[in-house]
């Protein structure tokens, strides 16, 4: 048998529709979507304080991150705590590209992106076939294995990585008064993109064999679903995004090292902002971010090194877990549907 029965599709949450709204909300949908796309465009050039357009590029790359990350742990339910890893093999990868090149007009590094992306797809898809024969639990102990194993070559590998000591990239030679900008511009093309390919997942063959993996993996396969290869899909599409993000972050900082660059709190972040949001939606993950985000950096701005933002991270995950275990979104949509039928009742 090489397709689902009907009776057999998992119940799809309202997050994973795989139709379009109706068309009198449509219309709607798309203005917010214009004028939300609009000022994130305006942003850093309404904005003149370069602190603020930083706070904004890290908000853009922590939406990107947690889209990317919730085609794996959101669509597919397979929670991965070491995306970090391949983010780090993006800045490291274009962090060696362009050691001994010149950047030029400065927007070179950018072209390679695609090319960083590509590599660690490639270097995904077999680490991805030995790992997700694993579930739950144990797949998120491997995955999170496999990130400080990535995390201790970068530190060993001294010439390739520059190990301890770091590695630097040209500085870009962009005006120091819009220095921030092009770098901006760079991560919101990379958060339309990890919210372009989410979107395309939902609507697709893809997105429903993800969610039928999430609901029930062996029943899935069992009626023809191509299990294996949705899998390795999403996870290598998660982790071009991921590292295409570290690319951007390695020449922003141009200046990297091991400790920063294959972080387990960027994977934390990760997951903390796609639980905040909504696991398994679309716009889940961006709620998250554009609410995590901003507020980490705030607190770092306001308080430095002491790393206070953790116990914010703590203290914000258990309230999570007890008072909305689905998420945000999948809260406000259930408080609605059930105000809508009070009332109809």
């Amino acid at each position: 048998m090489t397709a689902v029965n009907r009776r057999d599709r998992p119940r799809i949450s309202p997050g994973l529709r795989l139709g379009g709204p109706p068309v009198s909300r449509r219309t709607g949908l798309i203005a917010a979507l214009a004028a939300g796309g609009a000022a994130l465009v305006a942003f850093p050039v309404v904005v003149s304080a370069p602190w603020m357009v930083n706070i904004g590029l890290f908000t853009l790359m922590y939406a990107a991150l947690a889209s990317a990350w919730n085609l794996v742990g959101g669509y597919a339910g397979y929670p991965s705590l070491g995306h970090a890893a391949f983010f780090g093999i993006g800045a490291y990868t274009e962090a060696i590209w362009w050691t001994h090149r010149s950047a030029g007009s400065g927007y070179g590094p950018f072209w390679t992106l695609p090319l960083v992306g590509l590599v660690a797809a490639a270097l995904a898809v077999p680490v991805a076939w030995i790992a997700m024969r694993t579930r739950a639990d144990v797949f998120a102990i491997v995955t999170i294995t496999l990130l400080f194993v990535v995390q201790t070559l970068a530190f060993n590998l001294r010439g390739l990585t520059g190990g301890a000591q770091g590695l630097a990239m040209p500085v870009a030679p962009f005006a120091p008064d819009t220095f921030e900008r092009p770098f901006y511009y760079a991560m919101l093309v990379l958060f339309a993109a990890a919210l372009a390919l989410s979107y395309a997942v939902l609507r697709s063959r893809l997105g429903l064999a993800l969610v039928a993996v999430r609901a029930d993996e062996d029943k899935a396969r069992g009626v023809g679903v191509p299990v294996t290869a949705a899998k390795l899909t999403a996870f290598a599409v998660s982790v071009a995004v991921t590292a295409m993000a570290g690319g951007v972050w390695a020449y922003y900082l141009s200046f990297i090292y091991p400790q920063f660059a294959i972080d387990p709190l960027l994977s934390i972040g990760m997951v903390l902002m796609v639980f905040l949001g909504g696991r398994g939606t679309l716009w889940g993950p961006v709620l998250g971010a554009f609410v995590v985000a901003p507020t980490q950096q705030y607190l770092a701005y306001r308080f430095g090194a002491s790393q206070l933002y953790l116990i914010a991270y703590a203290a914000l995950f258990v309230v999570i877990m007890l008072l909305m275990p689905r998420g945000a979104l999948p809260t406000w949509t259930d408080w609605r549907r059930r105000r809508t039928a009070g009332v109809r009742t």
